[in-house]
């Protein structure tokens, strides 16, 4: 049986080439999303709907009506900070639990996150018909899941996914583990180096920070080896370093772009990872930051990138040709729902 590889990917996992490009490490890549707190419905003169109460859960008035800028009316940008409220469709929405480290399926038809009991839920996308797919057995943080999806292919013996992968912190020591999205037991997931390119072992804990991208591949990150790394989940569920760096997102239209946090002259850069037929090729989006940009998301075209700042989101091509812009002043984890 042939074992299928990254389409077009084995050209550019090159660990010399990654780690000579460092210039300077990503610090304190934090293995949850630091909320600010559940924000007051009434703070903005907007009153919510639980959700499962019969009717869209939606805010009486937009968000950000009055003094709050909320730019998530187009393009499918959702923010979620910890609290029961999500910031999406240009208002608030109550999920009816706290909602940490939102996204969604590919298709957007799936929420995703772990709930108010710390267990890994899934629901529609205003929050009604909540499912738990996994339950915390206690003694654990779950984090920032992503959805892995691929389309079997009988040619190559190459089976479906649809799972939720996750990263598990316990005893002080963090995994990533996944489940099937329709609920079952989580597992740890296999970490296999790829000899030709990584020549040193992948760290098997404290892995954290995972994205899937598409056809079953997957960033994540290792804070203690200040490295991002990536995973085929082919037949041999291979593994390799790809930059210096955390927080990675990557593309899904299967080149497999990575767009990642590193720390330049005293702030947190967004860098993009670009694929060429000489090799991996890196490009700061943020030359001239001032501030920090953390936690970067694709747009589901792949065209837009969205950052976390110390004062609300931003929205930048990821092609590099323009500069960050605020688009809410809302704090917390940036998302993209396809529609």
């Amino acid at each position: 049986m042939s074992v299928p590889t990254r389409r077009g990917r084995g050209r550019r996992r090159s660990t010399s080439a990654a780690v000579a490009l460092t210039a300077g490490l990503t610090a304190g890549a934090a293995l949850l999303l630091s909320a600010c707190g559940p924000d007051d419905p009434a703070a903005d003169g907007t009153t919510t709907t639980p959700a499962g109460s019969g009717g869209p859960t939606v805010s009486a008035a937009p968000a950000g009506s009055g003094s709050r800028l909320n730019g998530t009316a187009q393009g499918g940008l959702t923010i979620s900070d910890g609290s029961r409220y999500v910031v999406m469709n240009g208002t608030r929405v109550d999920f009816g639990t706290l909602v940490r480290d939102l996204t969604w399926s590919p298709d957007g038809s799936r929420a995703a996150f772990v709930d108010g009991d710390g267990d890994l839920a899934v629901s529609n996308p205003d929050g009604s018909g909540r499912q738990v797919v996994a339950k915390n057995p206690g003694g654990q943080t779950w984090s920032h899941p992503t959805w892995q999806t691929r389309k079997a292919d009988a040619s190559s013996g190459m089976p479906g996914l649809d799972n939720l992968i996750f990263a598990v912190r316990s005893g002080g020591t963090t995994r990533l583990e996944a489940v099937p999205s329709s609920g079952g037991t989580p597992k740890p997931i296999s970490l296999n180096e790829m000899a030709s390119e990584n020549p040193d072992p992948l760290p098997t804990t404290g892995n954290t920070w995972p994205n899937a991208g598409s056809e079953g591949a997957a960033v994540y990150a290792n804070p203690d080896s200040g490295k991002v790394y990536i995973r085929d989940d082919n037949l041999r569920q291979q593994g390799s370093v790809l930059a210096s760096g955390s927080e990675p997102a990557m593309t899904t239209d299967g080149n497999e772009d990575v767009v990642f946090v590193r720390s330049v002259d005293g702030h947190d850069h967004l860098f993009l990872e670009e694929s060429t037929n000489s090799g991996p090729s890196f490009k700061d989006l943020t030359p001239d930051a001032a501030t920090d940009y953390t936690e970067p998301a694709f747009s589901p075209d792949n065209r837009t990138i969205a950052a976390r700042t110390p004062d609300g989101i931003v929205e930048l091509p990821a092609d590099g040709s323009g500069s960050p812009a605020k688009v809410s002043d809302y704090q917390g984890l940036p998302a993209f729902r396809a529609s």
